[in-house]
């Protein structure tokens, strides 16, 4: 029997730390370097007039943070992300605020932070659970990871900005959460869940190859 245990997600690929101490560094190294990669993405970046909530690239570093790290780092990672901004670091996407601040880490976007390390979680669980080795079921991961982040985002945009969730036919379309939290991002990151859905099952299949 081998004494190497079978690679859970993706970071178990890098060989593991020989010690108790190497491998909090190494875990503290991944967690990082992640809140991080979603920081590089939050900077492309398109603001809308109509909304506080801006065009981003950082759900793409949510997705594979918990589908490369797993739940608990994966949601660390995200934690990490908000916190830094939070701190005034500029790793938040621009808005006509700024891009970091305890004003932006608590604003109108903060339901979408809370949503990245629920999704991180809920995605990194599913990892645990080898759904991200195949296309179809890695697919589905990020499109639930998305939804989460949509509803923790939505909800609480509808509620700092004293809005309605959805308006009737009458309303003007502008005035709801869901138009201005949810609809002009649907194909972004639609394309974004896509590519993430595609890596993960790629990279273990190129890892498989190589062994």
């Amino acid at each position: 029997m081998s004494s190497t245990a079978a690679p859970v997600t993706l970071s178990d690929l890098i060989p593991r730390a020989t010690t108790r101490q190497q491998a909090m560094l190494r875990d503290a190294a991944l967690v990082f370097g992640f809140a991080l990669f979603t920081a590089l993405c939050a900077q492309i970046s398109i603001h809308l007039s109509f909304t506080p909530v801006p065009v981003t690239g950082q759900t793409l570093g949510v997705l594979l943070s918990g589908a490369t790290l797993g739940a608990s780092k994966g949601a660390a990672s995200q934690a990490l992300y908000w916190v830094l901004g939070a701190t005034g670091l500029p790793f938040y996407a621009a808005s006509s605020t700024g891009r970091g601040g305890w004003h932006i880490a608590t604003g109108s976007t903060a339901g979408y932070f809370v949503g990245f390390i629920a999704a991180a979680a809920l995605i990194g669980h599913m990892a645990e659970r080898r759904q991200d080795r195949t296309l179809v079921t890695s697919i589905a991961a990020m499109l639930l990871g998305t939804a989460v982040i949509y509803c923790f985002g939505v909800l609480w945009l509808a509620w700092d900005l004293n809005i309605p969730i959805v308006t009737g036919a009458l309303a003007t379309p502008t005035k709801s959460a869901f138009a201005r939290g949810l609809t002009p991002f649907l194909i972004g990151d639609m394309v974004k869940l896509l590519i993430a859905g595609v890596l993960t099952p790629l990279a273990w299949r190129l890892s498989t190859d190589e062994r």
